[in-house]
């Protein structure tokens, strides 16, 4: 739904119900949804909740949250330790999720090249 009001797909754009629909998201466990709450909250200048919710979506293990913070890191928008913190609870999620079936599935993706 946060997409739909974003884009105005079906919807009258509306920025209040694209981020009240965000933070439904997050609050269920979206780790897309958070780190886009973290890309907002960058971008008004609320750069602490950004990196709340940047780590917040590491450890749910979204790859792209670890960039947000590699790059709030090099600005000094995070400590060394917490940065830390957070690459050690991607890696915990990532290798929890990490299962035979998981491998078999994306080798068998590669071979028929869903992503063109």
């Amino acid at each position: 739904l946060a997409i739909m009001y974003e884009e105005g797909n079906g919807v009258e754009r509306d920025e209040e119900k694209r981020f009240h629909h965000l933070e439904e998201a997050a609050i269920g466990g979206h780790a897309a949804a958070r780190n886009n709450l973290g890309g907002l909250e960058w971008k008004s200048n609320r750069k602490d909740r950004a990196v709340k919710h940047w780590i917040i979506a590491a450890n749910l293990g979204l790859d792209s949250s670890v960039k947000n913070l590699r790059s709030a890191y090099l600005d000094g928008q995070i400590s060394k330790e917490n940065f830390a913190m957070a690459l050690r609870a991607y890696q915990a999620a990532a290798n929890a999720a990490k299962s035979p079936q998981r491998d078999e599935a994306e080798r068998d993706a590669a071979r028929v090249n869903w992503y063109r």
